[in-house]
């Protein structure tokens, strides 16, 4: 059983991850708009690959007799200046989610509650991973620089992502 204080946070990590899944909908959107069509199909993943992780969440809530409690989502930015302002942005988000995350086992630790704690694990192994991921992509979109063909290259290499193994089941 969840206690009061871990229920409440499991919720807000809820509406976090539905949030990013929201933000990344809205990036994909922008690159649309672009024409980068291969940085839309990467942002579209990130997005199911986001609220996979928001029903992983509402799942373990729901197992341990915990309520799930949905609020509203905040509204993401609707546009950005170009893609390197795009992948700035979802890095400076990882690393939000990454200390949520962190603050999360942080408390099931402090409420001695360690079926949380090692499902709590995985999201922590998850963010490191997020994090090098669009910090690598910022990295390339800097050594691009304004050069067409890099951000051509670049554009047909995410839009070669495919959609993770769980996001596709995810319900």
């Amino acid at each position: 059983m969840l206690t009061a204080k871990m229920a409440k946070a499991l919720n807000e990590q809820i509406n976090a991850e539905l949030y990013s899944s929201y933000l990344y909908l809205a990036m994909s959107a922008y690159f649309q708009g672009e024409n980068l069509t291969g940085f839309a199909k990467w942002m579209r993943v990130q997005a199911d690959e986001e609220r996979m992780h928001a029903m992983k969440f509402y799942d373990y809530v729901l197992a341990r007799g915990g309520t799930v409690k949905l609020t509203a989502i905040e509204a993401p930015p609707a546009s950005w200046k170009n893609a390197l302002d795009v992948f700035k942005a979802v890095y400076e988000h990882e690393l939000k989610v990454s200390a949520l995350i962190n603050d999360l086992s942080s408390l099931s630790q402090h409420e001695k509650d360690h079926a949380s704690h090692a499902t709590l694990e995985w999201f922590v192994t998850e963010q490191v991973e997020e994090e090098a991921t669009a910090d690598n992509i910022v990295k390339q979109l800097k050594l691009a620089g304004s050069a067409p063909g890099a951000l051509f290259i670049l554009d047909r290499e995410l839009g070669a992502r495919a959609p993770s193994a769980g996001a596709a089941g995810a319900t």
